[in-house]
């Protein structure tokens, strides 16, 4: 009876991407609705208003307007998007 070797596998082939997190958008930058504007493991920083967290703790903006991040009640932050500029009203 004729033999052949099997072939083996391996489970360590597949790479999946970086996940590239930190601040996407910083205090006073305009963004566009869906926008990212951090990426982040855990929630560091807080959702505000006009805002939405992913399930990734993503925080992504609502609407179209500037920045703003603020302190949070227990000394924590989170950032938020107005439709002014936050410097200059």
């Amino acid at each position: 009876m004729a033999h052949k070797k099997g072939g083996g596998s391996s489970k360590n082939l597949r790479n999946s991407n970086a996940q590239y997190r930190g601040v996407k958008k910083f205090d006073g930058e305009s963004v566009v609705s869906g926008n990212i504007i951090i990426r982040q493991c855990g929630t560091r920083i807080h959702p505000g208003h006009n805002v939405g967290l992913g399930r990734d703790f993503t925080i992504f903006a609502t609407m179209n307007g500037y920045v703003k991040y603020e302190p949070r009640p227990g000394g924590k932050k989170q950032v938020s998007v107005y439709e002014t500029h936050p410097n200059r009203q």
